[in-house]
């Protein structure tokens, strides 16, 4: 499959990361209104919209603050850097267990996205507070350098995050070579989204 690059896509068919695209089993489209109710939340706040990683992704100040995720028990908004985020109300869960701070928000009814909005606008003005004033997380020091654009994917895709989690150091440097040797974010973005499969089938950068 090959994920969607045009954000209408996402809303009408889904995101193209696997087979139930554009039928009446997607996630996307089990959850529309909901997904619906996010998007209009984050465009009303003056975030710009892109898609990243097959997803909805809202930028602000040219920094990553959110993106919607749908699965099918469940749909999503996730925080980047969520390190900084103080999460008064107590709503943000880990998406994964190899993942080092609660980043997502899970709705399981379209409602709830309504009955949530005060506090989901709270947390989405809080973020792009942080990218206002250039505020970033400290940087976390490893064994391999793991491109921030990965990292990220990682953060918002557990399925994703334990794959790679589970390779051997040796393919984990495979990929971290050849992520950081393209100059451009986007390069890197659209690589990952490329090697997705091989991640997830526990094979390296270059292994066929």
């Amino acid at each position: 499959m090959t994920m969607i690059s045009n954000i209408e896509e996402f809303f009408a068919k889904g995101c193209g990361r696997c087979d139930r695209f554009s039928t009446t089993d997607c996630s996307a489209r089990k959850w529309e209104a909901g997904l619906i109710a996010l998007r209009r939340i984050c465009q009303s706040l003056d975030l710009e919209e892109a898609v990243k990683w097959g997803q909805p992704c809202y930028d602000f100040a040219g920094r990553n603050i959110a993106i919607i995720g749908a699965y099918q028990d469940k749909f999503v908004l996730s925080f980047f850097d969520a390190v900084l985020m103080k999460d008064p109300d107590g709503v943000l869960e880990k998406p994964g267990p190899n993942t080092q701070y609660a980043s997502t928000i899970y709705f399981a009814t379209d409602e709830q996205v309504g009955e949530m909005e005060e506090t989901l606008r709270a947390y989405l003005d809080e973020a792009k507070s942080y990218a206002a004033a250039g505020i970033k997380p400290p940087k976390i020091k490893r064994d391999i350098e793991i491109p921030e654009e990965l990292v990220e994917a990682m953060d918002v895709d557990p399925e994703l995050a334990e794959a790679f989690q589970a390779l051997t150091p040796g393919r984990q440097r495979s990929y971290a070579i050849n992520l950081n040797s393209a100059k451009k974010s986007e390069t890197r973005i659209s690589r990952i989204a490329k090697f997705r499969d091989k991640i997830i089938a526990g094979k390296g950068a270059m292994e066929r």
